[in-house]
């Protein structure tokens, strides 16, 4: 998909405003072509002697038309560009969240594309009906110039082509310049964003100060782009102020002599002053042009991100069985290679390894959070690819380091049986101290890394799928805790995959799958492993 694709899309976002809009504003458009003649032919009427009212009635009625048609107009714009806004934002959020970690850009960069680059493709619906009908009166005029004496038009169409050059000027650079300035924009934000997940280490280092200048180090860059828009903006609209007043004038001079040669009347003479500031009157459209060129560039911002494609899922449901996970001969980010791994159904397997081995990794692919390069991997027989979303979802829990809780309470955060899972994750007692109990909101709640992690391993212990996957999810737990929490997921009779580091994690376990160079190197008891020195050396030890 392409930016001019998404914006041409967007503007069907609009919905019935934008079709109300495209109504008002072409009457007020032809309201505009309407009242110059009118106008002229009330002069005429009244330098003629003729008492009727006819002609005044119709352009009092005209402007009243107008100024009501203005009215709505504004309304339009408004909710046609508040729909947009939301039905991209909605679109653009959930791409994102089927990408999962797949969307493979920083949080404060997506955020600035989620929030601003959005807003401004909604810009589009509004933006392109008003830029189309804002040709309409030029055209009108140059129609009513021709009506009026060719001489008019031929000298009025004259000026068009250099006009014509400078709204192509202005669209082009204008789209450029709002682009790298979302793209600083973008960059900021995702310096504030990291920076704000790191607090307290910037905090204990005292490095307050040397973190702003980074966060704010592409602000000039931000400040010259915005410059620039004003700029090309100012430049244009004093282009097109010279332009304007010189055509008028040519225009007149024509009209003039044409007066006085008995060709045209003196209302001919008005109104096709007016019609030649009418057809060259190109503030409206260079305006409408610059919220196009600001459509476009956020498009420009949203599209790499929605041609990223989402996971297929399959339609197939999930048989009974004891949930046995199988990876044949995967390979994935250049870090497993060619891995094959079977977890019996029902059985603990830690999974033990060096840094960087491919651990965490190989916890993704168990539940389909990423998928593998090359090989297949299945559940009960199934491969995971060709299994319904809500299947998969159903089937595989996971517990992680650094859990995200989510709900209004922390009931709602945890599921199912809440106080029951709580309990076995050891999270009851510090839950129940909290000032609400289980109907406190997350974000209210104060907890140390151990307990948001009993938290998550309370959410785990509630998901009813035949898997569960942790990846060390029990790192930031204290001994005791852990221990407790060790033979709640021994008498756990699903199926366990755990990212161990810690020698008791992997002693509990039924299997230990000891990952080394991309593989499973061994696969056996805790104890069986445990007299090869480098298997201990995994473990420090």
């Amino acid at each position: 998909m392409t930016a001019s694709r998404l914006v041409i899309r967007t503007i069907r976002y609009g919905g019935v405003w934008a079709s109300l809009l495209a109504v008002t504003s072409l009457v007020q458009a032809g309201a505009a072509v309407l009242l110059p003649a009118v106008l002229g032919r009330a002069v005429d009427g009244i330098l003629g002697g003729s008492r009727a009212l006819t002609w005044p009635a119709l352009y009092a009625g005209l402007v009243a038309l107008s100024m009501a048609g203005d009215s709505l107009s504004e309304l339009s714009i408004g909710a046609s560009t508040a729909n947009a806004t939301a039905r991209l934002r909605h679109r653009f959020t959930r791409h994102v969240l089927g990408l999962g970690t797949s969307a493979g850009l920083p949080a404060g960069d997506l955020t600035t594309r989620a929030v601003t680059a959005t807003a401004d493709t909604a810009y589009a619906p509004s933006a392109s009906i008003l830029a189309l009908t804002a040709v309409v009166p030029p055209f009108g005029g140059v129609i009513a110039l021709i009506l009026l004496d060719p001489w008019l038009a031929l000298t009025f169409t004259l000026g068009l082509p250099a006009i014509a050059a400078l709204l192509r000027s202005f669209v082009r650079d204008t789209s450029s310049v709002v682009t790298r300035y979302l793209e600083a924009q973008g960059l900021i934000a995702t310096r504030l964003v990291e920076t704000l997940a790191g607090n307290r280490t910037v905090a204990a280092a005292g490095t307050a100060e040397r973190e702003t200048g980074r966060i704010l180090q592409p602000l000039p860059e931000l400040a010259g782009h915005g410059y620039a828009t004003w700029r090309i903006q100012a430049t244009t609209s004093g282009r097109g102020t010279l332009a304007v007043p010189l055509l008028q004038v040519a225009v007149l001079a024509v009209a003039g002599y044409e007066l006085a040669r008995g060709r045209l009347t003196t209302g001919g003479l008005l109104a096709a002053t007016q019609y030649a500031g009418l057809g060259s009157d190109i503030g409206p459209l260079i305006a409408q042009l610059g919220r196009l060129a600001r459509a476009r560039a956020g498009a420009s911002r949203l599209t790499p991100v929605l041609e990223r494609p989402v996971p297929v899922y399959g339609s197939a449901a999930l048989p009974d069985g004891p949930g046995r996970l199988e990876f044949r001969h995967v390979s994935a980010a250049s870090v497993l290679d060619g891995l094959d791994l079977v977890v019996p159904g029902g059985a603990a397997l830690a999974v033990v390894g060096r840094s960087g081995g491919g651990k965490s990794l190989l916890a993704a692919l168990a539940g389909r959070l990423a998928d593998p390069d090359d090989g297949r991997i299945l559940l009960d027989g199934m491969p995971l690819t060709s299994l319904d979303h809500d299947a998969l979802r159903h089937a595989v829990g996971y517990a992680f380091a650094r859990p995200a809780l989510f709900g209004a309470t922390i009931a709602d955060a945890i599921g199912g049986d809440a106080e029951a899972a709580a309990r076995a994750a050891c999270a009851d007692p510090f839950i129940r101290r909290l000032p609400l109990g289980y109907r406190t909101p997350p974000s209210e709640a104060p907890m140390s890394g151990g307990e948001l992690q009993r938290l998550g391993l309370a959410r785990a212990f509630a998901h009813p799928g035949r898997v569960l996957v942790l990846d060390d999810a029990t790192s930031s737990l204290d001994t005791v805790t852990e221990v407790q929490v060790g033979d709640v997921l021994t008498r756990d009779g699903r199926t366990r995959l755990i990212i161990a580091h810690r020698v008791g994690t992997a002693a509990r376990a039924d299997l230990v799958a000891w990952l080394d160079g991309g593989r499973v190197r061994a696969c056996a008891p805790h104890h069986e492993l445990w007299p090869d020195p480098e298997y201990r050396e995994v473990f420090g030890e």
